[in-house]
């Protein structure tokens, strides 16, 4: 007997869908909690919640609802070149990064081609990849991050896309930028180097550094960012990349029209003017992974060092922890799906967050 979908391609089919953080009102239900009792330190998300700029915009925005927004979204993509130093042809917006990193499959793979991206790499990279049926070539990770001899080695005629991430998810591993600068001088003119830097803002200042300048000597390097993380906007949903005008136009023709609501867009221009905002954000979470080291350490947890708003300890039976947490309504991250099935990863939260989540660790060890 035929099956109602059997006509879908064998590559789409083959997907393993993404699996997010589990919300809050879905514990709730499941095991009857209180919502307001529960603590969610499992998707990366800014504890601050949004900055009070970005969320007055918003909320002015939805008086205009009835309308489209700006498909161009031309404000912000002004208010981005201005504070980045580029033109505005050189950038690309998404409804979040992840709608960035699926243009850029869609505009540059095809199912005769190939991918590469590092092994426990943020899941997204093989997913967009396996989409349009081009073949995933999965490096093996060195010290739980990228290994960029291998990722060069790892290089066919028909690889088309290489993703790269700095700092890494799920990891936190970080690379430091001579190196990766180094690689794109020996990756082909022929492959889209696709450098995630969804975590840029949480990086000390001497870690951090002007990729956005490499672009006009590698007009393959396309960099994704996004207002999810560290400007709290996670729930509106708006990122955005930035390359050479050539790979913007390639995007844009793949890029679906109206992808960034209005209040989203009012958000982020509102967030790139609150500075405090985001300083605050930085020192929150400086301030709160010193406190889940200190605590894990405490509890003779191994974790892997960090430079991102999250943190990967290795718990040993990791899917066991994961369900005690949840009974005491603590959310986290199991990343067995990236084949660390001793891991779980812990979010940035709030002082009392953090502890919350430590005491319950130690009460399911």
């Amino acid at each position: 007997m035929t099956h109602c979908c059997d006509f879908s391609p064998p590559h789409v089919r083959a997907i393993a869908p993404y699996l997010p953080g589990k919300p809050i009102s879905e514990l709730a239900r499941e095991l009857g909690l209180d919502e307001a009792d529960i603590v969610k330190l499992a998707s990366n998300e800014n504890p601050l919640g949004p900055s009070p700029r970005a969320l007055a915009a918003a909320q002015d925005a939805l008086y205009d609802m009835a309308l489209y927004p700006d498909g161009a979204g031309f404000a912000l993509k002004a208010k981005l070149a201005d504070k980045l130093g580029v033109t505005a042809n050189q950038i690309v917006l998404g409804n979040g990064s992840n709608d960035v990193l699926d243009m850029a499959a869609r505009a540059f793979l095809t199912s005769g081609s190939s991918a590469v991206y590092a092994q426990h790499a943020f899941a997204v990279y093989a997913i967009a990849t396996q989409t349009v049926g081009a073949r995933g070539i999965a490096v093996t990770a060195k010290a739980f991050g990228h290994d960029l001899a291998a990722m060069r080695a790892a290089i066919r005629d028909d690889t088309r896309v290489l993703w790269l991430a700095n700092p890494n998810n799920p990891t936190g591993t970080f690379l430091p930028w001579a190196e990766i600068e180094a690689f794109l001088a020996t990756v082909p003119p022929q492959v889209l180097v696709v450098l995630d830097e969804a975590y840029g803002e949480y990086l000390p200042a001497g870690d951090r550094c002007d990729t956005l300048a490499w672009i006009r000597r590698f007009p393959n390097l396309l960099i994704s960012r996004t207002f999810s993380k560290a400007y709290g906007l996670a729930g509106l949903r708006v990122g955005y990349g930035v390359g050479h005008p050539d790979v913007i136009d390639l995007l844009n023709r793949v890029r679906h029209p109206f992808n960034v609501n209005a209040p989203a867009l009012a958000a982020a221009e509102a967030a790139l003017d609150d500075a405090d905002f985001l300083d605050r954000s930085y020192a929150l979470n400086r301030a709160g992974m010193a406190q889940l080291e200190a605590g894990l350490a405490g509890l003779n947890i191994e974790t892997v060092p960090s430079k991102g708003n999250f943190l990967m300890a290795k718990v040993g039976d990791a899917a066991r922890i994961n369900t005690e947490l949840l009974k005491r309504g603590v959310i986290v991250r199991p990343v067995g799906n990236y084949g660390l099935p001793e891991f779980l990863r812990v979010s940035v939260g709030l002082a009392g967050q953090n502890a919350r989540f430590l005491d319950a660790l130690k009460a399911c060890l």
